[in-house]
């Protein structure tokens, strides 16, 4: 066969491009989470908006907002098996840990964190921090933000978290990198 004869059959070859997924999805409805009705909350150092949970109306994603007071720490180092975890910063500034490394989050500034990759976040010191976090694939995650408020606000013991680390999908790390850098606010 020629070069001509192999050029040209693989510059139009003849492919079927159909695709039918192997494990389909549901079909999704438009989800709309009102300011007004969306349940909030808290602990000492931020303010978290429940904005999508995976599996609650049809939900594919996880998504919520959080608020960081000033210097506040959102999570200590930790990774996820399942989900990407999105940041998307709205406002103020957020340290971020992503493997060994510390990265400053500026408003605008968007992060995507792939499964196993260990992370931890912080609002910057002397910033506040607003931030949109999405887990795509999505898993139902809200249960284990009100524990956290609960923990934080000592209703619940840090025990509980670390017995829910694999329903929720929240594997917690040691990070020496994560400690220097906290001590130096």
């Amino acid at each position: 066969m020629s070069n001509e004869t192999t050029q040209q059959k693989t510059e139009n070859p003849q492919v079927n491009t159909t695709v039918k997924p192997s494990n389909p999805l549901p079909p999704l409805k438009p989800l709309i989470t009102r300011a007004a009705d969306a349940e909030t909350t808290s602990d000492p150092s931020a303010v978290m908006t429940l904005l999508a949970d995976y599996g609650t109306d049809g939900s594919p994603v996880t998504s919520y907002r959080s608020a960081f007071a000033e210097g506040a720490v959102g999570a200590p180092a930790h990774f996820h098996t399942r989900a990407s975890e999105l940041f998307f910063v709205l406002g103020g500034r957020l340290r971020v840990l992503i493997d060994d490394q510390v990265e400053l989050l500026e408003t605008g500034d968007f992060l995507h964190v792939p499964p196993h990759t260990p992370h931890a976040f912080a609002a910057a010191p002397g910033s506040t921090a607003d931030v949109l976090f999405v887990f795509t694939p999505g898993m139902p995650r809200f249960d284990y933000l009100r524990l956290l408020g609960r923990v934080l606000r000592g209703e619940a013991s840090p025990q509980e978290i670390k017995d829910s680390s694999e329903r929720y999908d929240n594997h917690y790390v040691d990070s020496p990198v994560w400690r220097a850098e906290l001590e130096t606010r």
